[in-house]
């Protein structure tokens, strides 16, 4: 809905292989900036839109957008659609990005990337666009490197609750034991996949998983991590940040008590209450 200070815009975009996707641009009237916002594996758009809407204020032309299968790019038969987990960065990504690029021409383009986000911007055969990255909660998925604790979790989801629902729906039903949107088969197995190796996809960009851009991308990084994520923490982050290897690249940690919020989590960082770290995310992505 537009607003005097505000425009929002739901738009479709086709990928290069032909798949529609769904896009959400939130924007003042006069932008200084653009900035492609990319969400974490089962993350509808909308959970981000109060952060993109803090952006804005600050003069952002914000892009938000459905992975293909996910959220309002979700194919009516989940449980029939052929895709593999790096077309989210690949060819998703990439079409977001063009896609604000030709709304916003002359306006330099910065990066949000959430958890999976940041893992597959060096997928981006566009990357260059991108003059530079905040991930957020970006760690490798290797469940070993992961606090004790959440091991648990991660087991039964990959061998017990995974399968039961692919073999039950064909996909991997959320809003239950997995809280996030439903994922498709290609996402989940070689998600699972990836998470059992303790180099999680790295060696894999050598073989399997060419062509990719991660050795390519230049733009700085800064990736900020909390002290209470079980996924990316101190051992992880840094393992995610190797993938890209002729970025400038800088690590922040931080404490909930930092923001005064109790918890932050792998997720928490876009919710409200965050609005000081959503501070630090505007002036980095501006080049304070």
């Amino acid at each position: 809905m537009d607003t005097p200070e505000f425009i929002t815009r739901d738009l479709t975009t086709e990928a290069a292989d032909g798949y529609r996707l769904t896009l959400r641009l939130i924007a003042p009237v006069k932008p200084s900036h653009a900035v492609l916002v990319t969400s974490g594996t089962g993350f509808p758009m909308g959970f981000y839109e109060r952060f993109a809407r803090h952006l804005a204020a600050s003069g952002a032309a914000v892009l938000l957008h459905d992975m293909r299968g996910i959220g309002a790019s979700r194919p009516d038969d989940l449980a029939a659609m052929q895709m593999t987990y790096e077309d989210w960065g690949r060819l998703d990504m990439p079409a977001a990005l063009e896609a604000l690029v030709a709304a916003f021409p002359d306006l330099a383009v910065s990066h949000v990337g959430h958890s999976v986000g940041g893992h597959f911007a060096g997928f981006m055969p566009n990357h260059a666009r991108i003059t530079r990255h905040a991930f957020i909660a970006v760690g490798s998925g290797y469940w070993g490197d992961h606090f004790r604790s959440y091991n648990p979790a991660e087991i039964f989801f990959w061998w017990i609750y995974g399968p039961w629902s692919l073999a039950r729906h064909g996909y991997v039903k959320g809003g239950g034991l997995w809280r996030g949107a439903d994922l498709p088969r290609g996402v989940f197995l070689p998600w699972r996949r990836w998470c059992h190796d303790p180099r999680y996809f790295a060696d894999r960009l050598d073989t399997e998983l060419k062509p990719n851009h991660f050795a390519e991308v230049t733009a700085p990084i800064r990736s900020w991590i909390f002290s209470d994520d079980p996924i990316a923490n101190r051992k992880t982050a840094p393992r995610m940040l190797e993938v890209y290897p002729n970025a400038p690249h800088e690590l922040v940690v931080r404490e909930p008590a930092d923001y005064g919020v109790p918890r932050i989590g792998h997720e928490g960082a876009f919710r409200r209450g965050l609005e000081p770290l959503w501070n630090e995310i505007s002036d980095s992505l501006r080049g304070r």
